[in-house]
Protein backbone atom coordinates (compact mmCIF):
# COMPACT_ATOMS: atom_id res chain seq x y z
CA UNK A 1 0.00 0.00 0.00
CA UNK A 2 1.63 3.68 -0.40
CA UNK A 3 1.21 6.05 1.44
CA UNK A 4 -1.18 9.23 0.84
CA UNK A 5 1.58 11.77 -0.58
CA UNK A 6 2.01 13.29 -3.99
CA UNK A 7 4.82 15.08 -5.62
CA UNK A 8 4.14 18.00 -6.78
CA UNK A 9 7.23 19.81 -8.57
CA UNK A 10 9.61 18.70 -6.27
CA UNK A 11 7.44 19.52 -2.83
CA UNK A 12 5.66 16.59 -1.13
CA UNK A 13 1.75 17.28 -0.31
CA UNK A 14 -0.68 15.15 2.18
CA UNK A 15 -3.71 13.69 0.52
CA UNK A 16 -6.32 12.49 2.44
CA UNK A 17 -10.56 12.22 1.15
CA UNK A 18 -13.17 14.72 2.15
CA UNK A 19 -15.90 12.06 2.57
CA UNK A 20 -18.40 15.77 3.31
CA UNK A 21 -17.38 16.97 0.11
CA UNK A 22 -16.70 14.26 -2.15
CA UNK A 23 -13.20 15.50 -3.03
CA UNK A 24 -9.52 14.77 -2.32
CA UNK A 25 -7.68 17.23 -0.59
CA UNK A 26 -3.58 18.07 -0.83
CA UNK A 27 -1.73 20.03 1.72
CA UNK A 28 1.61 20.84 0.94
CA UNK A 29 4.18 20.12 3.88
CA UNK A 30 7.50 21.61 4.97
CA UNK A 31 6.24 25.50 3.69
CA UNK A 32 5.92 28.12 6.09
CA UNK A 33 2.35 28.95 4.93
CA UNK A 34 -1.04 27.27 4.06
CA UNK A 35 -1.00 25.84 0.37
CA UNK A 36 -3.94 23.53 -0.16
CA UNK A 37 -5.64 22.46 -3.01
CA UNK A 38 -8.94 20.06 -3.51
CA UNK A 39 -10.19 18.05 -6.28
CA UNK A 40 -12.01 15.11 -7.47
CA UNK A 41 -10.09 13.04 -9.41
CA UNK A 42 -6.18 12.49 -9.52
CA UNK A 43 -5.44 14.07 -12.52
CA UNK A 44 -7.08 17.18 -11.16
CA UNK A 45 -5.50 17.22 -8.10
CA UNK A 46 -2.28 17.44 -9.52
CA UNK A 47 -3.06 20.42 -11.62
CA UNK A 48 -4.73 21.91 -8.96
CA UNK A 49 -1.71 21.50 -6.93
CA UNK A 50 0.48 23.04 -9.65
CA UNK A 51 -1.34 25.62 -9.19
CA UNK A 52 -1.75 26.24 -5.56
CA UNK A 53 2.08 25.93 -5.26
CA UNK A 54 3.08 28.09 -8.23
CA UNK A 55 0.36 30.98 -5.98
CA UNK A 56 2.03 29.98 -2.81
CA UNK A 57 5.72 30.74 -4.35
CA UNK A 58 5.11 33.69 -6.27
CA UNK A 59 3.08 35.59 -3.60
CA UNK A 60 6.54 34.50 -1.20
CA UNK A 61 8.78 35.82 -3.75
CA UNK A 62 6.56 38.77 -4.04
CA UNK A 63 7.07 39.48 -0.05
CA UNK A 64 10.52 38.25 0.13
CA UNK A 65 9.86 35.50 2.52
CA UNK A 66 11.48 32.09 2.50
CA UNK A 67 8.58 29.48 1.34
CA UNK A 68 10.11 26.80 3.49
CA UNK A 69 10.00 25.80 7.29
CA UNK A 70 13.09 26.00 8.70
CA UNK A 71 14.45 22.58 10.49
CA UNK A 72 13.95 24.47 13.66
CA UNK A 73 10.27 24.91 13.18
CA UNK A 74 9.78 21.67 11.79
CA UNK A 75 11.32 19.62 14.80
CA UNK A 76 8.68 21.76 16.83
CA UNK A 77 5.76 21.13 14.83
Amino acid sequence: MRSNTMTVNDYRAVISFDPDIQMFRGEFVGLNGGADFYAKDVEGLRREGEISLKVFLDACAEDGVEPHKHLTTLATT
